[in-house]
This record gives C-alpha cells, structure tokens and sequence, in this order.
C-alpha cells in the first residue's frame, strides 16, 4: 500500500514515515501543498496523510483541488485544530476522517487500517490465495501453515499481489508501486532477483516454483487457483511481537525527536529576545510562530503532552500579539523554561511516581497491583528487606509501602530510609516518605495498638494503614504523601548580600531537594528572577543598591508575579520592620541569625500552602 504524507514539520513527518514502513507501507513525504499536488500527478497513492497548515497550498485547499480534479484516493487530515468547525470544513473539502494532532501512533496506524478497510481501495487484513496467507497486522506469511522468512521487499512484493490478484505487474509498475519517489531507484533486474528469490521460499515450502507466474513480454502474476478461489480475508489481531517491534519504533523516534528538536527551542528564544527589546520583525515572529505551532502538534506524539500544551501558549503569545507587555515578556521566557525542562524528562517522570510494595501477602500484592494501574503508579514489589534495599539504591522510589509483619526487624528500615544523608562529596540523597500497614489489629488491649502505631512514627513512618483496608484507600494514602512531597521539587531563590548566610541556608535547604538559585548583587534580580523562575522568593532586608523591601514592591506591582510566594530575612523582629514588610506583600519572615530547624519548617509550611493554592485554582 502506498501513502503520501503532506507534513511541513520535518521531524514529525520522518518518525510517522519509518513508523509506517516498519508496517510494509510504502511512504511518500511532500513538504508543502504543492509538492503534494506534484506527487500525486505522477503517482498513485491509495491513501493521503494530509496536514491542514501548509506552506504555498493549505490542506484544506489541497483536498478540495484533489476532488475537483477527480482523485478517489482516501484522505486522512491531520490537523492543530480540534474544533467542531475545522472538521466541518476538512469534510467538506473531501477528507474522509481526520485526526487531531498531537496524536499517538498507534492510534494514527489504526485509524490508516480502518480507513483502507472501508475505503474504495478496500484492505483486507489478513490476505489468503489457496494455501498462502499474508498478514499486514503482524507481517507474518505462511504457506501450509509453515512459516515465510521475506525480506521487507519480498513481503511487500507479495503483498502487491493478493491486493491485485487478476493483474499482471510490469517490472517498471513494480518499481513505482514498491520504491516510492527515491532518487536512486532500483533496476529492474532487482526485480527479478527478488520474484527470483520469493519463488524459491514458496517452493521451500511446498508450492509450485511458479506461484508466482511469468506473463511472457507484460510482467508478472499470482498463477490462477484451479478453482478460481478469490482473496480471502480475515480480521486481524496484533501480536504481542509487532506490538514490541512498533514500540521500540516510536521509542527510537521519540529519542532523534529530543536530539534534533534544540534548534525550533532555539528560534523562539531569539524570537522571545527580540520581543523584549522591541526588535522582533515580522519574518522572525512568522518563524517563532511556525515552530511553535510545529511543536504543539508534534510534542505529544512524542510522549510530551504537557509540552504540547506550553508550545500552544508560546504560538498564541506570537500569533496574537502585535505588541507584548513586559510581564509577557516574563510569562513567555518562563513557558519556554518550563517547555526546555519538560523535554529534559523521562517517560516515567512525565507520567508516573514510583511506589515500592515490601510485602509477601500475594492477595494484598495483587489487589494494589490492579489499583495501582487507575492510579498511573508504577509499582515495584520486594518479597525480603534484602530486595527492598537492592531497590532502593538503584532505583530510588518516590514513595514505600511497608508490611512491618514480613520480617522482625521490618521498622529498622523505615528509620534508615527517613534519616539518609550523603557522605562528603556525594550528591544530597533525598528521604523517602514510608508508609506502614500491617494486619495487627488484635491486641487485647487499646494500649498494645496504640504501643505499635508510636514505634511506628518514632521509625519516621509517615503513615499506618491496615491491610483491611481496601486497596484504593491505601493507594488514596499513597497519593497524599506524594502530594505532600512534590513540594520538595519546588525552585527557591533567596538574595542576600552575606554569603555565610547564603551558605547557611544551601546547606540547610538542599538535602531536602530543593533547587536553590542564590544572589549576592540585587542588581541582577531581575534577570535572575525571570530566568530562574522560582516557586518563592527569599529576601533579606537590609542590602546594598536595592533593598529587600524595594525589590518585593517591584515583585507585587508586576503582574505576572504578583502572587510569588516572598518570604524576608530579619536581623531583628522589630514591631516596626514586620510592619515595613508584611505592608509591602510579604508572606512570611524568619530571624537572623539562621536556624536551619527553623527555616526548613517554615519553607516546606509556605511551598505546602503554595502548592495547594495552584492545586485549587487548577481544579
């Protein structure tokens, strides 16, 4: 089957391409709307992958032209656009279905079969003449039930074949059904090595040498059945094997996508640059414009879906406005911070925590294993305390669920996992939040349960659960310890001219996690704050140039970051100085000289408000 793909994002276009010919298809890229009308005039193709946002001829144009002039071929759109109306008009035009991008892969790969299956060129899933079976979904052929090996060539040959079964195929048709538009086509003497060497496998196999006949002076053909049987077919069902080998597919892609995709972050920088000096011309913001737009449609096919997102935000920002405010200005280099972050991620960091089950109670296992998958955890399970630190240390889950009752010294772990600190030299190792949950539950005496719940808290176990419960309430317990955790990924920046108090408060903040960005010189705040992007401010009073209060008053009149959590450091807690800073906007102060106990809970308490502010606002 040949496709031709009409898609301007280059890198969008070559991982669909080798995803699709991992599928035996034979695929086309046109860059713009006219390439595409080019193609097409000199090729047939019995399917088009048609983007709506083209350069020189837009999609929707492009499909109009296409079934003004008679072409019959299915048209799948692929649009940004996911409104009612844009896929109303794509209808309209011509197209036959349309996806909305970002889409995933598979699901575009199915979407493709569905269309062939009911389309005028009709594809058949699993094809069969006489003894022979060919199946698209999984690339497997057999003859008698006795499997094929075929070369990817050989496979589509084939597969020509019992699409068209009563038509004879020159060795030239071959060569334009089968090898695309590439600039160094094959002979046609490798056709014939090819038919050569698919007979002499169907032999192997137990069919005549000319299965596949020669037409003297015209090509070749599928030799006619004695009982003049037609193609067959079958519904199809993807094997566990294909499955992997399209996966791996997308992996790979996903992997030349990260690589190549520095350049389009690149343009909107310099884009974002411009506009903030008031230089951004009319060519640079249509190219700021045109990569953004490129990344909100690309991003989550590639497994970034927050990431598609923040590029729309970025095209709407170029797109819509002719002149940008400088809290704008703010607002887009923090969205291009954030898009540069998101694709510094893992799929796993995207999408899932890591819970570790130490548990031997196979039920109770089982039970949070099923929960765990409607709750996006990825879990692991350790039979032994032995395994359980094995994972931890290679690892390192977000979150444990401890059953005290697997071994007798089952709480030594949880002490070991709250107080973890690093040796000299090391990279600070965070503390992970345990939860315990047992089945001892009868003591005969309120006393003894509540003795076991103590030794529990005194350990640092963060909660106690019975295994009564069931297994979406222990997971809800799960997800609010992490919420409470995913404060300590907060982005803190504290400006003080002391550097034994920056020192201090390093020290004292990044064991816990925290990313710290300091500042000695108030005079670069502003830079710093814009490109630092902090989830709360830490500012001292008293400072050379600037003062702190001078700078939290700048913070609340900007717009953008008027509502930035600012915590002040004070010498001394003076009625008057308290009453200066909380006027101005502050949230919260702490006394010099430090205490780290005491900063630490003061910070977390403000980041955890925090957090649950965003949280509300989100829902």
């Amino acid at each position: 089957m040949r496709i031709l793909l009409v898609e301007d994002d280059d890198l969008l276009a070559q991982a669909v391409a080798t995803y699709l010919t991992k599928q035996n298809y034979v695929v086309d890229i046109a860059a713009d709307g006219e390439a595409g009308w080019e193609l097409v005039s000199v090729c047939n193709y019995d399917l088009i992958l048609l983007d709506l946002i083209l350069p020189k001829l837009d999609g929707i144009s492009l499909c109009r032209q296409l079934r003004h002039s008679g072409y019959q071929m299915l048209i799948l759109l692929l649009t940004a656009k996911d409104t009612k109306t844009d896929k109303v008009i794509g209808l309209d035009a011509g197209a036959d279905d349309y996806v909305v991008k970002p889409f995933d892969f598979q699901e575009l790969s199915a979407r493709i079969r569905a269309l062939l299956r009911r389309g005028n060129t009709s594809l058949p899933p699993v094809l069969e003449w006489g003894s022979l079976r060919l199946d698209p979904s999984t690339c497997e052929v057999t003859y008698a039930d006795i499997a094929l090996n075929l070369t990817a060539k050989e496979f589509s040959l084939l597969d020509l074949f019992l699409r068209n079964n009563q038509r004879i195929f020159s060795r030239s048709v071959i060569v334009d059904q089968l090898w695309g538009t590439e600039k160094d086509p094959p002979e046609e003497n490798t056709i014939k090595s090819h038919i050569k060497s698919l007979r002499q496998k169907l032999k192997a196999a137990g069919a005549n040498y000319d299965f596949i006949e020669t037409v003297y002076g015209m090509g070749y053909r599928l030799k006619v059945l004695s009982h003049e049987q037609s193609c067959q077919t079958h519904e199809p069902e993807i094997d566990l094997k294909q499955q992997q080998i399209l996966l791996a597919a997308i992996a790979q892609e996903r992997e030349n996508f990260k690589a190549k995709v520095g350049s389009r972050i690149a343009v909107l920088k310099l884009a974002a640059d411009a506009f903030r000096k008031g230089t951004l011309d009319a060519q640079l913001r249509q190219n700021a414009e045109q990569e953004a737009h490129k990344l909100a449609g690309s991003l989550g096919s590639f497994g970034f879906p927050k990431g598609s997102l923040l590029a729309n935000e970025i095209e709407d920002l170029f797109q819509n406005q002719k002149f940008i405010s400088q809290a704008q200005c703010f607002h887009l280099d923090k969205l291009l911070m954030e898009l540069q972050r998101e694709l510094g991620k893992t799929p796993v960091e995207q999408t899932q925590n890591l819970l570790l089950v130490i548990s031997n109670d196979r039920q109770i296992v089982e039970g949070l294993i099923k929960e765990a998958e409607n709750q996006e955890l990825q879990v692991k399970i350790a039979t032994t305390l032995t395994a359980a630190r094995s994972i931890i240390s290679s690892l390192n889950p977000d979150v444990v669920l401890l059953d005290i009752d697997i071994e007798k010294d089952s709480l030594k772990l949880i002490t070991e996992l709250s107080q973890r600190s690093p040796t000299a030299g090391e990279t600070p190792t965070l503390q992970i939040p345990v939860l315990v949950f047992t089945e001892r539950n009868n003591f005969s005496d309120a006393c003894g349960r509540l003795r076991l719940r103590v030794e529990a808290v005194r350990s640092g176990g963060r909660a106690f659960l019975q295994k009564s419960m069931p297994p979406s309430q222990i997971l809800e317990s799960v997800s609010q310890i992490l919420q409470q955790t995913r404060i300590t990924e907060a982005r803190v920046m504290i400006v003080d001219d002391e550097p034994q108090t920056l020192t201090v408060i390093q020290q004292s903040l990044e064991p816990l996690g925290l990313t710290l960005k300091t500042l000695e010189d108030p005079q670069g705040f502003w830079d710093t704050l814009t490109e630092f992007s902090p989830d709360l401010l830490i500012l001292d009073v008293e400072m050379p140039h600037i003062n702190g209060i001078e700078l939290c008053q700048v913070v609340r009149n900007d717009p953008y970051w008027r509502f930035l959590p600012v915590m002040f450091l004070v010498d001394n807690l003076e009625a008057d100085i308290v009453e200066q800073i909380f006027a101005v906007g502050a949230d919260d102060c702490v006394s010099k000289p430090i205490v780290s106990s005491k900063l630490i809970i003061q910070i977390l308490s403000r980041l955890e408000r925090s957090q649950l502010i965003k949280n509300i606002y989100n829902c």
